[in-house]
């Protein structure tokens, strides 16, 4: 399993929000590339990032953050919020960007999901956020009728490399990830699943790594930011 430290930028800055709230939001670095780069330089073979703004603004919003991210670390880098059409995805690619998650599209234009994963084979995520099971979009603003499961399963035949699941009540709340919904998420389709969304103890971690379901990998970010997780240790326990 891959660990993935979660990069949350919000007017420039690296933050965390408490589910998803933009008004609870707690700054933890004012550089957000020197923080990604601790986390390179700590043994971090990826690394998440979500442009809040963005999210919510339906265009990238922090993409000069993320440029400096990008132009500060080596290892690979996926980024959600605010990509919504071909041209905005190109051209993070084209920028050094190895994965693109796809989260309000994937609801509103899965067409658009099929496209960039056929243009960009390995390139193209699918982030579904959710309450109570059900899809939120629009920086999670929104909520659809639309189930997890039948979302993940649209897309099994599309090429997509990955699913980031994000249960939005365990978000940045420190209570745990919704262990249960994510294996059965990760068992219901081909398409490898990482799990996001309140993981905040290396027993979170060793739970997740042997939940029953084979998951590529678990996001974490106020965890490691308050120093509920010791970042090397994290990356023992998943590789080990």
């Amino acid at each position: 399993m891959i660990l993935y430290p979660a990069i949350d930028l919000k007017d420039g800055q690296c933050v965390r929000l408490l589910r998803g709230e933009m008004e609870e939001a707690t700054v933890f670095n004012d550089d957000p590339a020197a923080q990604a780069r601790a986390f390179q330089d700590a043994g971090c073979e990826w690394i998440h990032l979500v442009d809040l703004n963005g999210a919510f603004a339906g265009e990238p919003v922090n993409g000069a953050a993320v440029e400096a991210i990008l132009g500060a670390i080596d290892v690979p880098a996926q980024l959600g919020g605010g990509i919504r059409d071909m041209a905005t995805i190109e051209g993070w690619i084209e920028k050094g960007l190895s994965r693109v998650i796809l989260g309000t599209v994937a609801v509103e234009n899965p067409d658009l999901v099929r496209e960039a994963a056929r243009a960009f084979p390995g390139k193209v995520a699918v982030g579904i956020d959710a309450r109570d099971g059900r899809v939120a979009t629009k920086g999670w603003a929104e909520e659809t009728d639309v189930m997890v499961t039948d979302l993940a399963k649209s897309f099994e035949d599309a090429g997509v490399c990955a699913i980031i699941y994000t249960d939005i009540n365990r978000d940045g709340a420190m209570q745990g990830p919704n262990t249960e919904a994510t294996a059965e998420l990760a068992r219901a389709v081909s398409i490898p699943v990482i799990a996001s969304g309140g993981v905040s103890s290396l027993d979170d971690l060793r739970t997740l790594k042997s939940c029953g379901a084979s998951l590529n990998g678990a996001i974490s970010g106020r965890a490691l930011y308050d120093g509920a997780i010791d970042l090397k240790e994290a990356l023992d326990v998943l590789k080990g």
